[in-house]
Order: structure tokens, then sequence, then C-alpha cells
């Protein structure tokens, strides 16, 4: 699993005119899977997300995690991260898990999130075409992999 998080002031998700997500102080975390994705990687990673120390202190030095500044998330499904740009100029997402198996997993990530911060996390709606929109905080933007933890 791949996840790029932006800090965000706010941001939100519309889907055919209609906004089905918004939070203001929080993440956005877009969401790659990949067919050899599990829930360890889910485990590992929604620990990492929710204790990640992104936020300022009172001194301004970024030493609080999401759950002590009581943030929210918008979690969207995001292929091309994991998209192969080597031959060509054309991306390949073979990579990319089908369907099939990236829907199970990424609401299993959303409802690992849900657990370790003890509130509901907002998402965009898996394959759909989606406008994100935000206001990235700092900016403050992370790539974590899960297959790169050691």
């Amino acid at each position: 699993m791949k996840v790029v998080i932006q800090r965000v002031s706010w941001a939100s998700v519309t889907i055919a005119g209609q906004k089905v997500a918004a939070i203001n102080n929080g993440l956005l975390i877009l969401l790659g899977i990949v067919n050899e994705d599990s829930q360890d990687d889910i485990n590992w990673l929604s620990k990492k997300v929710s204790n990640l120390r992104i936020f300022g202190d009172d001194e301004g030095v970024m030493n609080k995690s999401l759950l002590d500044v009581e943030g929210d998330i918008i979690v969207v499904s995001q292929f091309t991260l994991h998209a192969n740009t080597k031959k060509g100029n054309r991306p390949s997402y073979i990579k990319a898990a089908k369907p099939d198996l990236a829907i199970p997993l990424y609401e299993a990530f959303v409802a690992q999130l849900e657990q370790e911060i003890g509130k509901q996390v907002q998402t965009g709606e898996f394959g759909a075409d989606m406008k994100v929109e935000l206001l990235n905080d700092g900016p403050v933007t992370i790539i974590i992999d899960s297959k790169q933890k050691v």
C-alpha cells in the first residue's frame, strides 16, 4: 500500500456535482493498493498515519499527531500512485490491484483508520471520477509505502 498524506486546513471530494466528503483541519490521504497488499499492510499503515507527528505544537514544531489535534481524515482511492513510467510516455498501471481485490482492502483500511482515531473517516467513491479540492497546510505532503517499512 502506498499513501500520499497531505496535511490540510480543509479538503473536499465532489462526485457528479455532489459534495460527498468535507473536512477542516486534518489529513487528505490518497491510497494506492497493489495485489501483494494484505491486512498486515493495513494495520501498519493505519497506525503510522494516525500517529505521524506532522501537526504543529505551541512552538510551531511538527510534534503532534492527528490524534493529538483531533483532526479528521478523507481517504481517496488512487490507483495511479502505482504508475510505472519507465518506458515511453504512457504510464502503465499493471501493478495496481483490480477492484475485486482493491475495494475490500480500501474498505478495510478505512475501517482500521476509524478504529485508530475513534471517529468516522470520510471517503470518496472507489472508481468514481472525483474532484478533490484542498488547502495544503504547510505545505506538508508525505509519501509512505508499506513495502518499504524496514
